[in-house]
């Protein structure tokens, strides 16, 4: 998917039918179409937009979303902290508007596998657009509830976020490989409590929590300092292991 970056840096997903238009000018639709990855385009007014190959994360910050979404700092942890990989399987619930699932269809690649659940029609209705808009094709989507049943077995990570998650973490190990991580989000603190204690009945292993939070630095010419802006508490992490 290409995209386009205007003189401000703001990024742009060109429309699928007509011209794009913006307050810098018009650039015809068939301009765009012949264009590479690289290439520099003029609108009318003589502004430029440069066309870059869009990757996850440009999409995510530009796709139609109608709730919040797990940032990549929280995320990006859960693919570390459980070495996810290519052709492994992985089930997300719940979809919301999709960005964890691409997220993670883009870790595991064409060889793995995401399965999907989403109890909200109206959210599992734009995740699917999504889905399909950014071209994934490993990625199952379930307008179903989680709740009553998984299906899926064998599957290296299964991704919770949910409320009252903890209800269903009986299920989630058994349809868990042996080593595979089991990953509860959480924006509130008392869940956690259940959850460890849960997890412990159930024999998991590995039960940590942790919060993830980004502090940006600053530079400029008069000193070098952290901002006094940053991304703070978005939510908990909880890892589990089936051993």
């Amino acid at each position: 998917m290409k995209i386009l970056i205007d003189e401000r840096g703001k990024k742009y997903i060109p429309p699928s039918k007509g011209d794009f238009q913006t307050d810098l000018g018009i650039i015809k639709k068939e301009k765009i179409e012949r264009s590479l990855p690289g290439d520099e385009l003029k609108t009318h007014l003589g502004k430029k937009f440069k066309v870059i190959e869009a990757n996850v994360n440009d999409f995510i910050e530009l796709m139609e979303r109608r709730s919040s979404i797990i940032l990549p700092k929280d995320i990006g942890i859960v693919i570390s902290y459980t070495g996810l990989g290519s052709g492994q399987k992985v089930l997300d619930a719940g979809t919301g508007t999709g960005s964890v699932a691409l997220t993670l269809a883009n870790i595991v690649g064409d060889t793995g596998k995401v399965y999907t659940y989403e109890i909200r029609e109206d959210f599992a209705k734009l995740a699917k657009k999504n889905i399909k808009d950014f071209g994934m094709k490993n990625i199952i989507l379930k307008n179903k509830d989680i709740k009553k049943g998984i299906k899926e077995k064998n599957l290296d990570l299964i991704f919770f976020d949910l409320p009252r998650s903890w209800e269903i973490i009986e299920d989630a190990k058994n349809a868990l490989k042996d080593g595979g991580w089991l990953v509860f989000y959480n924006p509130y603190i008392e869940p956690v409590k259940i959850i460890h204690k849960k997890a412990k009945e159930c024999k998991f292993k590995e039960i940590k929590t942790i919060e993830v939070i980004t502090r940006e630095i600053e530079i400029k010419k008069k000193g070098t300092r952290p901002r006094t802006r940053m991304i703070g508490h978005t939510g908990y992490l909880t890892f589990t292991r089936k051993i």
